[in-house]
């Protein structure tokens, strides 16, 4: 199997974070992909049907994930995900970000104007350099039609995620001049989420991604380094997110779950 992030290209670079691309062609059933909270939505594809829960689909269009869940794929396939900014969902697609949170949606459901043909398109591509050349073209037409302003949720997300303390957060919404309830409903409408919840899953992303790279040196350490007040705190966040704990998700990982 492999696995690479790319850098989404320029165009459109505002409104995508990340790319993740998965070669699996010795597929040993099934495959199994567990889907944590990182604060982002997402489009997914699959050039081989994956299960979400009840659900089996190519192409899915994911808002918040707060409770973690499992893509599980029975044959060989290549996967392309794009990681959006927490803000451009309902500017990019016009669904309600919050109506998304824990309830991804296939693609086909979408109005005709939005998804353009766009999984018949995929599913005739014959590399996963095609793949992303087709999905760049897709975000960056509704990129161009985009008519709401981000700025003030931009900045408010950015800021939080950069420093997810409690501190910050309110101190994020003094420097914007809300009250606790408009701040709130900023976030629930083009967030998905409310902001302590936003902060939180902020805070265990950065956790998260130090402990999946293996930058640390001991869990006490990566707990106060991202601002949990003991490794018990980081331990029960973690598991609220992902179902593990983080020794528990070492293994599997190094035993080649994901």
């Amino acid at each position: 199997m492999k696995s690479i992030y790319l850098h989404p290209a320029p165009c459109i670079e505002e409104y995508v974070h990340e790319l993740l691309v998965i070669e699996n062609f010795q597929v040993t059933p099934p495959f199994a992909l567990p889907l944590f909270a990182n604060g982002m939505p997402t489009l997914l594809f699959q050039t081989a049907k994956g299960r979400i829960g009840n659900s089996t689909n190519y192409l899915t269009l994911f808002g918040q994930t707060v409770f973690p869940d499992t893509l599980t794929i029975d044959e060989d396939f290549t996967l392309i995900a794009y990681f959006f900014k927490p803000y451009a969902l309902n500017s990019l697609f016009g669904v309600s970000a919050q109506e998304l949170t824990d309830n991804p949606i296939e693609m086909n459901v979408l109005p005709a104007s939005i998804r353009a043909g766009l999984q018949e398109q995929l599913l005739n591509a014959s590399s996963s350099t095609e793949i992303v050349a087709i999905l760049d073209k897709y975000i960056y037409s509704l990129v161009t039609k985009i008519k709401t302003d981000t700025r003030i949720v931009k900045y408010a997300v950015e800021k939080i995620a950069a420093e997810p303390s409690k501190k910050n957060l309110a101190a994020v919404q003094s420097e914007l001049c809300m009250t606790g309830r408009t701040f709130q409903r900023l976030f629930e409408k083009t967030i998905g989420i409310i902001p302590t919840r936003y902060r939180r899953i902020s805070q265990f992303n950065a956790a998260f991604r130090q402990l999946n790279s293996l930058q640390f040196t001991s869990l006490t350490a990566l707990s106060y380094r991202n601002g949990y007040s003991d490794q018990s705190h980081f331990i029960r966040a973690f598991k609220e997110f992902t179902s593990l704990t983080p020794g528990e998700y070492l293994a599997y990982s190094k035993a080649g779950g994901n």
